[in-house]
């Protein structure tokens, strides 16, 4: 009876694509951005649909004890990491970013 249902699953719905194309940063320097505040950089090794990332030569940036909204110049090596998808709340390339085509607008013929 499950087999059923997940061949009409396959069959009558569309699947989601992302609007994240993080291919072409695959083996490129990236930032991230957590909630709660951390932040690292290391290269893109692998990710998923759900935004799951894995890192290599990965650096945290540590906050200030006192003022948490302030990044200090002491860093920590973390090597090799698998970032959480959930948490992930900014994705950047260090070598710069370019504007992409608002994805949640419906394009309008004319």
């Amino acid at each position: 009876m499950a087999d059923k249902n997940q061949d009409r699953n396959k069959e009558g719905e569309k699947r989601k694509e992302s609007i994240f194309d993080l291919s072409k940063y695959i083996d490129k320097q990236i930032c991230v951005k957590f909630q709660g505040g951390r932040e690292a950089s290391g290269v893109l090794k692998g990710f998923d649909p759900l935004l799951n990332l894995v890192m290599d030569s990965t650096i945290e940036y540590l906050r200030d004890p006192d003022d948490q909204f302030k990044l200090t110049e002491d860093t920590r090596q973390l090597g090799l990491v698998v970032c959480r998808g959930t948490s992930v709340v900014l994705i950047c390339p260090q070598d710069g970013m370019e504007a992409i085509p608002k994805p949640f607008i419906q394009q309008q013929d004319r």
